[in-house]
């Protein structure tokens, strides 16, 4: 509860900061790309990927330098945005690990506030249909259209848990398309508009139209040696294809959903709603391997370096940014729900928190967060799931909408998730960091049962170049006690605490 502790008056502090209060409520479209890092942009740097749209919404309104995804891997972090808390709170631990009903999202916050929500693409935190107990609909969604995973060129969607339907088109115009459209709804109703819109791009395996792909037919020249291992569209089992031929094919995805964006806010300006708006974009964690070019970050999707957490992050909303602002502040996925209660003047849930309101922070020039920020990837090879109880009836958990990409044999992906009585020592286990201030600590557990321990100065060594352990110990205890002061309320959660009765 320590956290609590001192994000409570944080936020009470700057609430009166926020916009809680303002009229009319602001609409709000929350965006997330799949295995997108931090250094796939243009406005970043890159050295061939093209994304107008995203350059654009950097240009003119909130650039977040420093903004991390919660996991280094999509179903944890997808929890996170949705609830405030680390994923490992509620079981979420890895790809294909739900969340639990009794969690609250921003979906049934903002349905309470008055708004009409709606899901679109990537869900992923368990499967989507009907019977579903942690579906979209029964998470506060008023309506949606997803998939259990992720999806390609004329992907199949769950339209409000129902069966499997085929939409022809490049994925993410579709996913807007149906944003558009749900927005449409929502006027007709006379609501504000939350849409959660959860892009399968650019995750592998990879299409492109032709007029993307031709942007980056040099790729496969500049790059013929290097051999990577993906998913063939062909057959749904693994390949190895040379990597300019693959990165043609990424980038390509990510400039048909930068488009897409930019469709959304060419409707929205359009139709005089672009001032009210809060648009958001991230990913959900860094570039995976096979999309890995240089950085100047450390890491890819899965490791608890810079460059397997650290995601593009942008906002735009004219009303309350009416120009560009750059931030250096450290916000994360986590950040998003008790941001979104202080705009809406909702309370926060009653339960242990890991984000804060970060708006009330860029507001007040802060760069340094007041509280630290946790990472932890839990070692689900240890978990001994034959002797614990399931959370959730596994036939609920089968998913049932096809991807290209089979898991033994399967094109659908079903999901897990356990009751957790147990806290015992080997429970604080896997790779785990804490970012307070400059200071950066990862904890890696080692083969023969030892700790591999790395400090980094971020400020002085973003690339996480140079250990600082030997030499600042202090520093590094400090920080260790707080890490594992926070598993230790993690547990708790995890054990079932956090809903009442906790576990049986």
């Amino acid at each position: 509860m320590w956290l609590m502790k001192i994000l409570l008056p944080v936020v009470a502090l700057l609430g009166a900061a926020s916009l809680a209060a303002a009229e009319p409520l602001p609409n709000i479209i929350l965006m997330m790309g799949d295995d997108h890092g931090w250094e796939e942009t243009g406005y970043n740097g890159h050295p061939h990927v093209k994304t107008p749209t995203l350059d654009e919404m950097a240009a003119t309104g909130l650039r977040l330098d420093r903004f991390y995804a919660a996991h280094p891997s999509c179903s944890p972090t997808r929890a996170s945005f949705l609830t405030g808390r680390h994923p490992n709170r509620m079981g979420t631990f890895a790809p294909g690990w739900s969340f639990r009903p009794e969690e609250i999202t921003t979906a049934a916050i903002l349905a309470r506030a008055g708004y009409y929500c709606g899901h679109f693409g990537k869900w992923h935190v368990g499967t989507v249909k009907a019977e579903s107990p942690v579906n979209p609909g029964a998470m506060g969604f008023h309506e949606w259209l997803s998939h259990d995973n992720f999806f390609e060129m004329d992907p199949s969607f769950s339209r409000n848990g129902g069966p499997p339907e085929v939409f022809p088109g490049e994925s993410s115009e579709v996913l807007i398309d149906e944003t558009v459209r749900f927005i449409e709804r929502s006027r007709e109703e006379g609501k504000p508009f939350f849409g959660v819109v959860w892009f399968g791009s650019p995750h592998e395996p990879y299409s492109g139209l032709p007029e993307d792909l031709a942007l980056y037919d040099d790729l496969p020249a500049k790059y013929p040696d290097k051999k990577v291992r993906l998913t063939s569209n062909e057959t749904g089992l693994p390949v190895e294809r040379p990597q300019g031929e693959v990165l043609r094919e990424r980038y390509a995805e990510i400039t048909a959903m930068d488009r897409a964006i930019g469709k959304l806010r060419t409707y929205l300006a359009r139709n005089e709603l672009r001032e009210n708006t809060l648009v958001f974009y991230c990913g959900d964690n860094g570039t995976s391997v096979d999309g890995s070019l240089k950085s100047p970050h450390r890491g890819v999707k899965s490791a608890l370096y810079e460059g397997g957490v650290l995601v593009p992050g942008l906002i735009e909303w004219p009303a309350r940014f009416s120009g560009p602002v750059a931030s250096r502040l450290r916000a994360s996925t986590s950040d998003l729900l008790p941001t979104l209660c202080a705009i809406v003047g909702e309370t926060l849930p009653d339960r242990p928190l890991d984000g804060l309101d970060f708006l009330s922070l860029v507001d007040a020039g802060m760069e340094e967060r007041p509280a630290p920020l946790f990472f932890w990837s839990y070692p689900v090879r240890q978990i001994k799931t034959a002797e614990l109880k399931p959370y959730i009836d596994p036939r609920l958990q089968k998913g049932t909408t096809p991807l290209v990409k089979l898991s033994r044999g399967l094109p659908t992906r079903n999901f897990t998730n356990f009751h957790h009585p147990s806290l015992a020592e080997d429970r604080y286990a896997g790779a785990r960091a804490v970012v307070d201030r400059r200071y950066k600590l990862i904890l890696h557990d080692t083969k023969d049962g030892g700790t591999k321990k790395e400090l980094f100065d971020l400020l002085e060594d973003p690339g996480e170049t140079t250990n600082l352990f030997a030499k600042k110990r202090e520093t590094a205890k400090v920080l260790q006690n707080s890490l594992r002061e926070w598993q230790d309320s993690v547990l708790n959660s995890l054990s079932g605490a956090d809903y009442g009765a906790g576990e049986e």
